[in-house]
């Protein structure tokens, strides 16, 4: 390839990355379960790292497309966020975040999947506008269903907006 060598796509295996934070009373109600909103705040957060790991640029998060709920997290709990970028367009790219939780009363390395979350994250010039990401390279059957799933999520999304704006007469 030519031209910006920054630009040439990137491996979905160079971003990988994980997040992992103990529960503590401060993340949980009064029944003892963790807050969604502690959940999303670090699939949001892993996002940001994966995104930031891809384009390395600045990114901000754009949109929670999908945060699915599977089992309650409890206090005292590991709480293992693994993301991993989906797909890349232009200035934005999808990232899938796993929730994976591990009791202290469980057999060590037992983990529970507890929730799944896809993220769309912008990446920004100095100037704060978005700019151009480099391409994905999808290594595996995995990484192309997930790169194909992400690609549905985006028409999907766009078509809702496209049909919102028409309805409004925009």
């Amino acid at each position: 390839m030519s031209g910006d060598s920054s630009l040439e796509p990137r491996p979905v295996s160079r971003s990988l990355s994980t997040l992992a934070r103990w529960m503590g009373p401060a993340d949980a109600n009064t029944a003892g379960f963790v807050h969604g909103g502690t959940v999303m705040k670090m699939c949001d957060e892993t996002a940001g790292l994966v995104a930031v790991r891809h384009s390395g640029l600045r990114v901000v998060t754009a949109a929670m497309d999908r945060m699915t709920f599977i089992e309650p997290v409890a206090i005292g709990d590991l709480l293992t966020c693994h993301g991993s970028v989906n797909a890349a367009w232009r200035s934005s790219l999808e990232v899938g975040v796993r929730v994976e939780a591990e009791s202290p009363h469980s057999a060590p390395g037992v983990r529970r999947h507890t929730s799944t979350a896809y993220l769309t994250m912008v990446a920004l010039d100095e100037h704060g506008r978005p700019t151009a990401i480099p391409g994905l390279v999808t290594e595996s059957e995995t990484e192309e269903r997930r790169c194909r799933e992400a690609e549905l999520r985006r028409s999907n999304r766009l078509a809702e907006r496209d049909q919102i704006l028409s309805d409004r007469g925009a």
